[in-house]
């Protein structure tokens, strides 16, 4: 059986998104990029966020923090620790982040300053926040940082440049950088795009242990549902801007309750699968101002009924999980893939 979402979940989460929604002007109107984005974060947890490129995972994020572009039509609401960022003044915003919020942004390549040393960097980051320390504390506090973040030689890299780095090494920084003034609430990008699987690794169990020793919230945005299944308590998954399901991260992979859920773990290689079983969700997400009507995800949705096509589902409660499917209690058995047959037409209407 399915129930309604109850208003007062979440209401005690450090960050407690209700009703989001983004867009851009455009000559027919507003272009949706995100609609009705419904999120939350305890502390010390770890929120995996997750969804096709163009889904709007990372500008949900963004705008959250007030870092949305500056043709953006931004809607809704967005406490941290309570009180209200949705049109608050910038200076303010700018004053929280950085500071009680961080983010790790995708490319640290193009996040670092080329001709600026990782020491001043980093350097930056502390005075903009603590306008009284001296060089002295700034230069231990760096050295610190890190080594937190496990960057041998620290005392001879505090003096070189980005390019003299790996991208391993340089991800290294941009999470020195971000837990420089002690957050509240990490929000990292992608941040294993780009790197080897082994780094990848070693930088998953270095937010992992600085969730842990510095008591951090972590918002982890990314497309590998592999990296979430290993470091993420919860998981939240977005398609066409809208969380489609959330669960806590077993129940999600032992169980999905949306179609866009299991075409997602589907996809998932395997060691045992041969190339021609490898799976793909057919078709394409739909662009800004293209949404289909009734439910985004039902072009590719195997179990879509009429239902779907007219009526855009709301969200329930089913078990454990959030899910917004028409169909997401009589979903047939998980057995892993996309064997199992779709519900008989009009089952649920």
């Amino acid at each position: 059986m399915t129930a309604p979402i109850a208003e007062a979940d979440g209401v005690d989460a450090l960050l407690r998104i209700r009703d989001l929604n983004v867009g851009f002007s455009g000559r027919n109107g507003t272009l949706p990029a995100v609609r009705g984005l419904d999120l939350h974060v305890s502390r010390g947890e770890v929120l995996g966020v997750v969804g096709e490129s163009g889904s709007g995972k990372s500008l949900g994020m963004l705008a959250s923090l007030g870092l949305q572009a500056r043709n953006a039509l931004v809607s809704g609401s967005v406490r941290f620790k309570g009180q209200e960022l949705i049109g608050r003044p910038r200076r303010e915003l700018r004053a929280l982040r950085g500071a009680q919020i961080s983010m790790i942004f995708q490319d640290p390549l193009s996040s670092l300053n080329p001709v600026m040393t990782v020491g001043d960097q980093i350097r930056e980051a502390l005075y903009l926040h603590n306008r009284q320390m001296t060089k002295q504390k700034a230069t231990q506090r760096v050295l610190d940082l890190l080594r937190l973040v496990a960057i041998p030689q620290p005392q001879g890299r505090i003096n070189q440049y980005p390019h003299e780095f790996s991208g391993g090494m340089r991800q290294r920084v941009m999470i020195a950088m971000a837990v420089a003034n002690d957050p509240e609430l990490l929000v990292a990008d992608e941040p294993t795009t780009a790197l080897d699987v082994t780094v990848q690794a070693q930088i998953m169990l270095m937010l992992r242990d600085l969730k842990d020793k510095l008591g951090l919230a972590l918002v982890l945005i990314t497309h590998d549902l592999g990296v979430v299944a290993g470091h993420a308590d919860r998981v939240a998954v977005i398609y066409a801007g809208r969380v489609v399901e959330e669960a806590a991260v077993r129940e999600l992979f032992a169980d999905p309750r949306h179609p866009y859920t299991r075409g997602l773990i589907a996809s998932i290689p395997k060691l045992t699968m041969s190339e021609d079983k490898l799976y793909s969700i057919p078709g394409a997400p739909p662009m800004l101002g293209a949404l289909p009507g009734g439910c985004a995800f039902h072009p590719r949705c195997a179990y879509a009924q009429d239902v779907c096509r007219k009526v855009e589902p709301p969200t329930h409660r089913v078990g454990t999980h959030k899910s917004a499917c028409h169909f997401a209690a009589s979903l047939p058995a998980w057995n892993g893939g996309l064997g199992a047959a779709a519900p008989e037409n009009g089952a649920n209407d």
